[in-house]
């Protein structure tokens, strides 16, 4: 049996004081984050919106809104692809990159890599799922989608739709 390599216990936070690289499926994008408080606090948000939840291919997405300048993108053989997503709850376009290679041996959209949108300008979403460990997430959007069977998260705030902006509304606990 191959070694497994997904349990997040096997790189600890220390591990990451300097940068955390991840990749894609086929191994064609590379992603890396270079901020040392990344794991410091909580950072990041878990999404429970449709669109999200259809990027990601689960009940719900982890991403983490960071400055651009902190991420590097690599993309070894070209696979890098965007989709202008229309279908959004503002109506302004949020555009999903991913790895289109990564779509020929899973049945998904893709490796799903960042969002973008200009409601958060110099500013990228990256996909969590892709790296080997991830920051406990500060924030929970779109609570009001989120599955009836699955529990809460200690020491995350649970918004009803948005997360971030002058119009987010906290859960009742």
């Amino acid at each position: 049996m191959p070694e497994l390599t997904g349990d997040p216990k096997q790189h600890p936070d220390s591990k990451f004081q300097d940068s955390l690289t991840g990749s894609c499926l086929c191994g064609s994008i590379t992603v890396t984050i270079k901020d040392k408080e990344l794991f410091s606090k909580p950072r990041g948000h878990l999404c429970h919106c449709s669109n999200c939840r259809k990027v990601a291919g689960s009940f719900v997405s982890s991403n983490l809104l960071i400055e651009a300048d902190k991420v590097t993108i690599d993309d070894r053989d070209g696979t890098l692809k965007t989709y202008e997503d229309r279908a959004t709850g503002s109506g302004n376009p949020v555009y999903r990159t991913f790895c289109s290679a990564d779509g020929k041996y899973v049945d998904s959209l893709s490796n799903p890599v960042k969002s973008e949108t200009q409601a958060y300008p110099g500013k990228i979403v990256l996909k969590m799922g892709m790296m080997p460990r991830i920051p406990q997430p500060e924030y929970e959007g779109f609570g009001l989608h989120r599955h009836e069977w699955q529990g809460k998260h200690d020491g995350v705030t649970t918004f009803k739709t948005k997360w971030a902006g002058p119009d987010r509304e906290k859960m009742d606990a």
